[in-house]
């Protein structure tokens, strides 16, 4: 061997012992500080399993009735809004009560029947119903009047039928249109599924930013960011050891939180490969902590750190499609979601893990996260240079 291979061999070696030294030293500083384990070991473990048992699906809500007919008719269509998306919270004897219950949160619904409702019926003659909505939460005030809906109009449909004198078995011969829906994926339509899985990847964009952030941070509150620098040590031997040690550790929380909470707990199925989502999951790590270190490099202390770090972090997640679908936001929004690295990470996420799905379905999120994380690592280890190197 060469004078020259032999000097070249013993840079490298020298420069990788010192990434492993200064990893190792990342890594021991983590575990000594015993609340930012606590916090991280509580956002994949307790946190994603609270997450997955938040249904979005009506439960329980409180419907009051103002029956103007008490007959047979209008107590069959009442005792329809059964659980377990209604519970009957008694009767009220005028509409103003109802508004004030709606006006008070004691009511979600307030069914109005009226006068000769079953003579109406049974004239056939139209009967108006009316429902009314506490639609403060949009989510459950449309779930409500939906259910509303359907419920009334299959009983106007039973209405019908019954007048008709037509049967099940006469019903076969009459031409009907038979809607079929087969629901992929998630068949039973498991909100545990799609909640514990969203939690836990914006629980890796938080610490993503934050833990880099964190260490860099830390250095500067204890001075000892100055020894660093005048050590052997390039800038890259310092902030590079503090993302790989970060990115190690949220690997393992994340294979905590998917092994233990996700398919122990909720039995989310893993129908792709696991071994493809740490490799994204790892990518988009890197991309993210870019970001953390820009965060240290403009920040004196860790409160500091966290408030810009929850600045940075909510664009991401409201432009990702984890809260708000794609298709209900505004074009403009729309567009500037490819600006966020969690919208290509949530997409892989869910394809990989519920979907089953493979780089040949998923090469084109993977080259945006590519792209967009290697843009924003890049420009946080330019900034981190630039102050510190």
């Amino acid at each position: 061997m060469s004078l020259m291979a032999r000097i070249t061999e013993g840079k490298s070696y020298h420069w990788w012992s010192r990434m492993a030294a200064m990893t190792g030293k990342e890594l021991l500083q983590l575990g000594r500080d015993t609340v930012l384990v606590c916090a991280v070991l509580y956002l994949f473990t307790l946190d994603v399993l609270m997450a997955g048992g938040v249904k979005m699906d009506l439960n329980q809500g409180a419907v009051v009735v103002h029956d103007s007919d008490h007959s047979m008719a209008s107590r069959e269509l009442i005792y329809r809004f059964q659980p377990p998306y209604f519970k009957l919270s008694g009767e009220i004897l005028n509409e103003k009560e109802g508004i004030q219950l709606l006006d008070q949160g004691e009511a979600l619904v307030v069914l109005d029947i009226p006068p000769k409702f079953q003579h109406d019926l049974l004239q056939g003659k139209p009967a108006a119903v009316q429902v009314q909505v506490d639609a403060s939460n949009t989510v459950l005030g449309s779930l409500a009047a939906s259910y509303s809906s359907q419920i009334i109009g299959q009983y106007g449909f039973d209405a019908a039928l019954q007048r008709m004198g037509l049967t099940g078995e006469s019903l076969e011969t009459v031409p009907m249109l038979d809607d079929r829906h087969r629901v992929w994926y998630n068949p039973n339509q498991k909100d545990a599924w799609f909640m514990s899985i969203s939690e836990l990847l914006t629980v890796i964009t938080i610490l993503a930013m934050m833990l880099p952030a964190a260490a860099a941070v830390r250095e500067k509150e204890r001075g000892t960011i100055e020894q660093l620098l005048v050590s052997p040590l390039t800038p890259m031997q310092i902030l590079l050891p503090k993302v790989i040690s970060m990115t190690l550790v949220i690997l393992l929380g994340t294979a905590l939180s998917v092994g233990l909470i996700l398919h122990g707990v909720f039995d989310v199925p893993m129908k792709g490969s696991l071994p493809l989502f740490f490799l994204v999951t790892a990518l988009y790590t890197f991309a993210m902590s870019g970001l953390g270190l820009f965060v240290s490099t403009m920040s004196r202390n860790l409160a500091q750190a966290a408030m810009l770090v929850i600045m940075i972090m909510m664009p991401i997640i409201l432009l990702s499609g984890a809260w708000t679908p794609p298709e209900a936001m505004p074009e403009v929004i729309r567009q500037a979601m490819y600006f966020s690295p969690l919208y290509y990470y949530i997409e892989m996420a869910y394809g990989i893990l519920l979907k089953g799905a493979g780089l040949a379905v998923l090469w084109d999120s993977l080259l945006g996260l590519t792209m967009l994380g290697s843009v924003v690592f890049l420009f946080g280890v330019w900034r981190f240079k630039r102050q510190f190197g």
